[in-house]
This record gives C-alpha cells, sequence and structure tokens, in this order.
C-alpha cells in the first residue's frame, strides 16, 4: 500500500466531526447597525470617497449636467464617452456644447480599440450603488456600459443618486438581491488607479483612470 492511499484510508476512517456552526451574519450586522438617515449616510461616503482621493460634487436631477460639463471644460476634456442608449448619458448629449465630442460605445471593441485607448478622454457611467463604510461604488457593468468603460479612460465620471447608499456591504447585497444573479464583472471602487514602487512612492493612473470623479444627485429641492 503506498503512502497516498494510507492517508487516504486513514482520512475515510476517521470519525466525522460536529458539522459546523453557521454565523448569524444578519443577527451581527443588526446588532452594529448605524442609527443614521439619508444625510449622515452620504456625508460618511463623501468623506470616503475624498480620502481616497476622489473628486465629489454635490448635485440635483436639475443642474447635474451643467454642473458636469463646467467640470468638463475645466479639465479641458475634449472627448467623453457615453453607454450606448443610456438616459443620464444622452441627457449629457443633449446639452453638450460643439466642443465637447460625445462618443457612444455603440459597437465592439475590435472596430474601435485604438480610439478608445488612445483619443477618449473621460468616460460617464451610472453607479448602481454605494457602500458607505468603506467609501465604495458599486458599478454594474452591461452591454450599454461595459467594464472598459471604467478602466480605460483617464478621467472616470460617476453620476450616483444619493437614494442608492448603502450603510455597508452587507445591506447593499441584501436590499439589491445579489444572491438572485451577478453580472460577470461586479465593481467596487473607492478612488482613481494607483500603485507604488518599492519606495513606496504612489504613481495614479497606471492601471486605469488617474482621476475619479463623483457627482451625488439628490432630487431639486432635497438637501443631499
Amino acid at each position: 500500500m503506498s503512502a497516498r492511499d494510507q492517508i487516504l484510508g486513514r482520512l475515510r476512517t476517521a470519525p466525522s466531526g460536529s458539522p459546523a456552526t453557521v454565523p448569524d451574519v444578519s443577527g451581527w450586522y443588526e446588532q452594529h447597525r448605524r442609527d443614521e438617515d439619508s444625510a449622515q449616510r452620504t456625508e460618511r461616503l463623501r468623506q470616503g470617497l475624498l480620502a481616497w482621493r476622489t473628486e465629489v460634487h454635490a448635485v440635483t436631477t436639475g443642474n447635474w449636467t451643467r454642473v458636469l460639463l463646467d467640470l468638463i471644460a475645466a479639465k479641458g476634456l475634449r472627448q467623453l464617452l457615453i453607454g450606448d442608449g443610456t438616459p443620464h448619458g444622452e441627457a449629457l448629449a443633449a446639452d453638450a456644447p460643439a466642443s465637447l465630442e460625445i462618443v457612444r460605445y455603440e459597437q465592439a471593441i475590435e472596430a474601435w480599440k485604438d480610439r478608445l485607448f488612445d483619443r477618449v478622454d473621460a468616460s460617464l457611467t451610472l453607479a448602481r450603488s454605494a457602500i458607505a463604510e468603506t467609501g465604495s461604488l458599486v458599478l454594474w457593468p452591461s452591454a450599454s456600459e461595459p467594464r472598459l468603460m471604467s478602466l480605460v479612460p483617464a478621467v472616470h465620471i460617476v453620476l450616483l443618486d444619493v437614494n442608492t447608499i448603502h450603510a455597508d456591504f452587507h445591506a447593499a447585497i441584501r436590499a439589491e438581491s445579489w444572491s438572485d444573479g451577478l453580472p460577470s464583472n461586479a465593481l467596487l471602487i473607492s478612488g482613481p488607479s494607483k500603485t507604488a514602487d518599492i519606495q513606496q512612492t504612489l504613481a495614479y493612473g497606471a492601471h486605469g483612470p488617474r482621476e475619479l470623479v463623483v457627482l451625488l444627485r439628490t432630487a431639486e429641492g432635497v438637501e443631499p
């Protein structure tokens, strides 16, 4: 009998242990839930994003396109990538000046890869939600807004409705029923792309966008 057979034999004849106790995750989070309202949760997210070197702006449903276009002009951006047929993308395109070229993600990447990687300055995507505890945005890539939109352009602009901000990750996956199905890539983003060398010198934009701009959108007349 080989050593392998001896080991497997001992494993097979070993008495079975007690079944592992499944922790009460929901109960733990319920006991440790913060007593905060939407404004406090939004501020906690904002502070978390700022700590990760993210640019954050408060906007409303009525002024967000104007605020964003002013930011784009101030940054000197020339081309903006939007999702194909997305309501927020088309709303911005309708207000965009002639000096800003709107690029729609409406064809396979193989047909325009060079343009995306070499000429597109920025992209606009809509966040599915956000997590206040970690200062993270939740992106749910789709055929209209593929993952490359958040990876390739140097400036990534994210529109987030404040009523989708969750206290923590557990609250997010429960409220949004993540167990019912996930995209091929569910993204959690807390800041621009960064890396460091052996001397711990941070460099931004090496593996993705060098800037992350977040628009915290509230309904008109509602405090963020």
